[in-house]
């Protein structure tokens, strides 16, 4: 039986990672008793100048308003032209679209504060900008009404996955290896929460250590970290940072994890190539190690992967080498491929706005209680 097209809801997700490689924007059809469905997908690329601005903002210690508002404006007009592209190549009409949901670009997070103060979590966006240069409702500030509740105001993705995955047989695990690395258990007994945390760094260090060395993006399936070998004594002493030995819930970024981070743990013999492969090694141990806390049922999991480190073939091998009983998935075999998950959790979020219904899960975040997020900027 068809569902009645009235009853048939458009979205778009944005999702601009910690990557900071471009606008990820997804179509996703939402309607009554059934999954989420992606339609359709566009990424934008980013800038040289806008990610060098973003870079600027997310490490300086001072930022100016005019610098702030600089980045916003260009941000959003990056979004603005992801949508447009997006409905264009579909046919679609702005008032085809429910709403937007925008993620914004995370400039700092910090849920436990900084040097004592407030928690906080920092987003840039201009969601007013947004509904105006796009004619489209737009959800937007997602993540500090979960923060107002005592929550980490992050990963919110787990709830989605939920969504997405939840009626799946068995418990299944949702990893996603972004700029960051994070982790969603379903468990098989729909009666238990849901658990879900940050693992530590994915894409972020290894990015940043092959521009400095390298001058590009990204190592392409890894083949740069695979010429290197790893640095145990190197290793370690990553491992020792006290964010890997904390429970859960917890969540990080580029606050914590950057590049002089790494460079304050060298002793100055490494080779270039041999940190790379470190890196990817820190990766797939600090996941493991956070999978391993999960209270699994079973020796053996089925583990989805997803993001942009799902199509580095040497951190996969890696991953693979740490959880030998592991069966890894993609995405792809549910109708939505690895780079698109997190813009389409940020549509169902938009969704679940709409219709007042909350868009965390406290057992992920440790919020106080289910809340509904996100502010509406009407068309």
């Amino acid at each position: 039986m068809k569902t009645p097209a009235a009853s048939l809801h458009y979205y778009i997700g944005l999702m601009s990672g910690t990557s900071l490689d471009g606008v990820d924007a997804a179509l996703v059809a939402i309607a009554p008793d059934t999954l989420p469905r992606l339609v359709a997908t566009h990424a934008e690329p980013m800038p040289k100048a806008l990610h060098a601005l973003l870079m600027h903002l997310c490490h300086a210690e001072q930022v100016s308003f005019a610098e702030l508002a600089e980045a916003e404006t260009a941000f959003c007009e990056l979004q603005a032209n992801a949508v447009a592209m997006l409905l264009a190549q579909q046919g679609m009409l702005a008032n085809q679209i429910s709403a937007i949901g925008s993620h914004g670009q995370t400039i700092e997070h910090a849920p436990y504060g900084h040097h004592g103060g407030p928690a906080y979590t920092l987003q840039l966006d201009n969601p007013s900008l947004l509904a105006e240069l796009t004619l489209c409702t737009v959800v937007a500030d997602f993540r500090r009404r979960d923060l107002a509740a005592g929550g980490q105001a992050a990963p919110l993705a787990p709830a989605f996955h939920q969504a997405l995955f939840g009626q799946e047989e068995g418990e299944q695990l949702i990893l996603n290896l972004g700029g960051f690395a994070n982790v969603t258990w379903l468990p098989s007994d729909r009666m238990q929460p849901v658990i879900g945390f940050d693992t530590g760094p994915a894409n972020v260090l290894l990015d940043a250590w092959f521009a400095k060395h390298q001058g590009g993006r990204f190592d392409t399936d890894g083949a740069w970290a695979a010429s290197g070998n790893i640095n145990h004594p190197l290793l370690e002493r990553l491992l020792e940072e006290p964010f890997f030995h904390q429970p859960p819930p917890r969540s990080t970024g580029r606050e914590l994890f950057h590049l002089a981070w790494l460079e304050r743990r060298l002793v100055g013999n490494e080779t270039a190539a041999d940190v790379q492969a470190t890196l990817a090694e820190l990766t797939a141990v600090s996941v493991a190690q956070g999978i391993q806390q999960l209270p699994l049922s079973h020796e053996s999991a089925t583990l989805i992967s997803a993001g942009g480190g799902a199509h580095n073939a040497y951190l996969m091998c890696r991953l693979a080498y740490h959880l030998p009983n592991t069966i890894f998935k993609s995405p792809a075999a549910y109708g939505w491929p690895e780079d698109w998950i997190e813009a389409g959790a940020f549509a169902w979020l938009a969704h679940q706005r709409l219709c007042h219904q909350p868009g965390n899960l406290p057992s992920v975040t440790g919020a106080c209680g289910s809340r509904v997020l996100g502010g509406i900027y009407a068309r």
